[in-house]
């Protein structure tokens, strides 16, 4: 077996964490059960290229449980738990993501996983799928699954141009992704990279939120839980409109530039704080990206002008103004949630990679029907993974009577 990770010698480490991430995920581990009766993806190829984290690794042993043969390369360059990736090689899944690798480490490991001839790619950030449409057009899955809202964005943008070639399911517009990973995971997993990286006390500071999608709102609101003054920066009006009735100040970023204590961006967009930004802050000022790329803090500009850069702490580093101003950027400006922490706990990604899994399922079942364009998993495929996810934490499901459903139904009957 081919595989290119840190340490083999972790695995015994990796497969505790691993085990204790799969206790909090029910869902996928009812999921997996079935799979592993009915082995839906027999024969198939998965090629992953996601965050290497003990959630991603029970997906990686659902989908060999079904069937599959799967191979995992990482999504972000520090995102992965050398760990984890030694447990599924011990598993027999080749892993290709060491913590720390390089762009060309980075872009050789996804074509190693393109290598394999997948049948379904899996991907967050639609990485896997450019590499697919530019550099290795040989190839022709079956479809793929994206997991994040800026992957949708690339691939609905490839979709226009009349350039996507194969049928993507948006996992990341499934309710169950959406309305619980990104605000529930992102809002507690970012300001846990933040705290990891500064240790510094949130009650009382101004923390400025850039972007109030699903991501941002969940950000503020855990912010705001903590005591913060959240200040969100929006340039969609009814978004911003939102913010501002949810109890925030609303302002552009460089107003929000010299009052903010945390500047934390969540838009999957390019240099959304820059260096007219920068010039406004204040010392002492933390930077931390809870987006996707590590572009939407414009670091090239920031490194320019800095006359000195030295890390402070771990996944925390300094940089010097020559006015003598010192801004501080977590994890090199990469995802904070898992680049100075563990990313969404599993109790979110549960019903995030459930939906993988079921995307998966349902794109072999579909062989050769899906035009190429982008499909959300069907509404009772959501709806399953919300209920198992209720019946887990013991939540009771009220059920409609005969006559309301009638009712809900029909026109006949008024008031």
């Amino acid at each position: 077996m081919d595989y290119d990770i840190a340490d083999p010698g972790l695995a015994d480490d990796g497969a505790r964490r691993v085990a204790w991430a799969g206790r909090r995920m029910p869902v996928l581990a009812t999921i997996r059960e079935r799979f592993r009766r009915e082995r839906p993806l027999e024969g198939r190829r998965v090629g992953a290229c996601l965050h290497v984290t003990a959630e991603t690794a029970n997906l990686m042993l659902a989908l060999r449980d079904g069937g599959a043969d799967v191979a995992l390369c990482a999504s972000n360059p520090l995102s992965t738990q050398d760990d984890v990736a030694a447990a599924l090689v011990a598993e027999g899944i080749p892993v290709f993501a060491v913590r720390g690798e390089d762009a060309d480490r980075y872009y050789r490991h996804i074509h190693a996983v393109l290598d394999v001839k997948p049948d379904i790619t899996m991907d967050d950030g639609a990485d896997l799928v450019t590499v697919l449409h530019t550099e290795r057009t040989e190839l022709a899955p079956i479809g793929s699954t994206e997991e994040t809202t800026t992957g949708v964005i690339r691939l609905r943008a490839m979709a226009e141009d009349g350039t996507l070639r194969l049928p993507v399911v948006a996992v990341n517009d499934s309710a169950t992704k959406h309305l619980f990973d990104n605000r529930y995971g992102t809002g507690q997993s970012a300001l846990d990279g933040i705290l990891r990286a500064s240790n510094i006390l949130l009650a009382g500071s101004h923390v400025v939120v850039v972007g109030y999608g699903d991501c941002g709102r969940g950000v503020a609101d855990r912010a705001d839980g903590m005591g913060a003054k959240v200040i969100v920066v929006e340039v969609d009006p009814i978004r911003a409109l939102a913010a501002a009735m949810d109890g925030y100040e609303v302002m552009t970023a460089r107003d929000a530039a010299p009052i903010g204590d945390v500047f934390i961006t969540v838009t999957g967009n390019k240099h959304v704080l820059r260096m007219e930004h920068f010039e406004r802050m204040k010392d002492g000022a933390i930077l931390a990206n809870a987006g996707h790329f590590d572009i939407e803090l414009d670091l090239d500009a920031l490194g320019k002008a800095a006359v000195a850069r030295r890390p402070i702490r771990a996944n925390l580093d300094e940089y010097e103004l020559a006015d003598g101003r010192r801004l501080l950027v977590a994890a090199e400006g990469r995802l904070v949630n898992l680049g100075a922490a563990e990313g969404h706990p599993a109790d979110v990604m549960d019903m995030s990679f459930s939906n993988q899994a079921l995307a998966a399922e349902w794109l072999v079942g579909r062989a050769g029907s899906l035009e190429p364009k982008i499909y959300t998993l069907p509404a009772e495929l959501d709806e399953e993974v919300a209920r198992i996810k209720l019946e887990s934490m013991g939540a009771g499901l009220e059920q409609l009577t005969e006559a309301q459903e009638r009712y809900l139904s029909g026109w006949q009957e008024g008031t």
